[in-house]
């Protein structure tokens, strides 16, 4: 089990409105400001940002609770200009209630929004 994510950036603003904007849809919201930049749900603190020089051909997921959160956060994405990868939609070729959908972050990052669940 993952227990935190470190990202490097080049494009801090970009990237604090970037996951400001799509993950307050899983309920994520910055908790710490500094040189490390931390944001988290609930009681975690489990994904940060720090200033260097960007990972090249990543692909994360954040967990979602619903399908509608997984569309929330997409939704969320579009109508704040961020770049978008593709849409939400059930992938049974992964397993039957695999629903995601992708974004791209600042530094061209692979962002997945999933839920597992049946709704």
């Amino acid at each position: 089990m993952i227990d935190h994510l470190e990202l490097q950036t080049r494009k801090m603003a970009e990237s604090l409105r970037f996951f400001s904007d799509v993950l307050a849809a899983l309920g994520y919201e910055q908790k710490l400001d500094g040189p490390s930049r931390g944001f988290g749900a609930r009681g975690s603190l489990d994904f940060f940002l720090i200033d260097g020089d960007p990972s090249a051909n990543v692909h994360f997921a954040f967990q979602a609770d619903s399908r509608a959160a997984v569309d929330r956060a997409f939704d969320a994405g579009r109508a704040n200009g961020h770049m978008l990868d593709r849409a939400p939609a059930l992938m049974s070729h992964i397993h039957p209630n695999y629903y995601a959908g992708y974004l791209r972050d600042p530094e061209g990052r692979l962002v997945e929004i999933v839920c597992h669940g049946a709704e």
